[in-house]
């Protein structure tokens, strides 16, 4: 063996000096740390042994510190990363990869509702949307574990007008994973998958998450099985308004000038425009379609949403709180209809969003330690009305040294200023200026 115990022993001693570097950092370390050590009578080597270490490469430097690394991380290898078998058995395919695919092939992606923090468990949205048509199905996952993925792709399949042929992942452990990538293929589905932090590889997906789910849900935290049933509520009307009643953009083409990249797109129409004016899909898949368009209501779903948003904002609200199980909500529908004119004017009204913060408990305020002596330091700037709170703070600390401070300053400053407004307020006695306008001209006549 070339490189035996001696190498090993030497080498651990220039990679514990060179403060554990990677082989590959650590090779042309060797020549300038060699000398420095033998220099400073730290190694003592013979010439064949210091030639060895010289001459040495990356990768024997890794073989022989394997153990030794092991040792020195707790007793555990590296996690693996991006390369796993099962990720290097999918293959890549990016954005510009598609090159107009029929309907069917769908990119896969999560959408997590944690609220501020992404510690225990949560319910997550996976969204499915088809890359010919612009379908979009939202499926609530309870938590992110594989037999519960592989039930949410059965539930997206039963639902999308047409077979599936292909389904592209991100990077998530919850879809590279022997089991979902092993189901996907005997269901007959084709397995890609984008690079590792490149979102734009799933684009069509990704707007999905920000214009259908993140605008109707908003960022609140939902938890347990109650606030998936209740997110299911939501979608089985999503489903129908989106697809049938939202029309969407679809790039057509796009084109780069140097740095200048100038996209141009398709007319935009409902994602059921695109299905059944597509050549590969079945007549009897476009029939039950028409038959589906024919009997949707579109302010029926609307109300439908908002109820469900309704719901969905209360959880918010509860912020957890384990309470008894409330009834869905019910929207008068005459009256949702007839206030559709003048909803513009109350702002936002997504009970999802916007939602007032609520003190969980009544904490009483403190008393502030100025109370005592609010009526000698009014007294004091009544007399002198330029009296600055450095001054009055001076006469505080002269009544009583061991309440009042030099920090204090703020406190002062900040009382004073607020019986200063309190005390011109007063002094105005409602008679405020009325500014005259002139009378000449009419806002006809400006506009005119």
């Amino acid at each position: 063996m070339r490189y035996g115990a001696d190498v090993r022993e030497a080498l651990i001693a220039l990679w514990e000096a060179s403060d554990r570097l990677c082989s590959k950092r650590l090779k042309p370390l060797i020549p300038i740390l060699l000398p420095a050590l033998e220099r400073h009578g730290r190694l003592d080597l013979d010439i064949e042994l210091r030639d060895k270490l010289l001459t040495i490469s990356a990768a024997t430097m890794d073989r022989l510190l394997s153990e030794v690394r092991a040792v020195a991380w707790g007793g555990q290898r590296r996690r693996a990363g991006m390369s796993s078998a099962v990720r290097r058995s999918v293959p890549v395919r990016t954005f510009g990869d598609w090159n107009d695919p029929p309907p069917g092939y769908l990119e896969v992606d999560f959408v997590a509702h944690s609220g501020t923090s992404s510690s225990g468990s949560f319910v997550q949205t996976m969204v499915l949307t088809d890359i010919a048509t612009g379908w979009t199905e939202c499926v609530p996952v309870r938590t992110r574990e594989s037999v519960l993925v592989i039930a949410a792709i059965k539930c997206a399949r039963s639902l999308f007008p047409f077979p599936l042929l292909g389904v592209d992942f991100d990077n998530d452990s919850a879809f590279m994973n022997e089991l979902v990538v092993s189901w996907c293929r005997s269901q007959g589905l084709e397995v890609t998958r984008s690079r590792a932090y490149r979102k734009n590889d799933q684009a069509w997906v990704e707007q999905k998450n920000g214009a259908i789910v993140r605008r109707l849900v908003g960022y609140g935290r939902f938890v347990g099985a109650e606030a998936t049933a209740a997110l299911g509520r939501l979608y089985d009307s999503v489903r129908l308004h989106v697809n049938l009643f939202q029309p969407s953009f679809k790039l057509r083409e796009k084109t780069r000038i140097g740095a200048r990249v100038i996209k141009r797109y398709h007319p935009p129409v409902p994602p059921i425009e695109r299905v059944l004016a597509h050549l590969e899909v079945a007549e009897i898949d476009k029939e039950r379609l028409r038959a589906m368009l024919a009997t949707a209501d579109p302010v029926m779903l609307f109300t439908a949403i908002r109820a469900a948003q309704e719901d969905l904002g209360r959880r918010v609200d509860r912020r957890g709180a384990q309470v008894t199980p409330e009834e869905p909500v019910v929207i008068d529908l005459q009256r949702f209809t007839a206030n559709l004119k003048t909803a513009w004017k109350a702002g936002e009204v997504r009970p999802t969003h916007k939602r007032s913060y609520r003190r969980t408990k009544p904490y009483p305020k403190r008393p502030t330690m100025l109370g005592p002596y609010e009526a000698q330091i009014r007294s004091w700037l009544e007399a002198e009305p330029t009296l600055s709170a450095a001054v009055v703070l001076q006469r505080l600390m002269n009544v009583d040294q061991t309440r009042f401070t030099n920090k204090s300053l703020r406190t002062v400053q900040m009382a004073v200023k607020a019986w200063r407004q309190e005390s011109a307020l007063e002094n105005l006695n409602g008679d405020w200026i009325t500014p005259v306008l002139p009378p000449a001209k009419s806002f006809g006549n400006i506009l005119g």
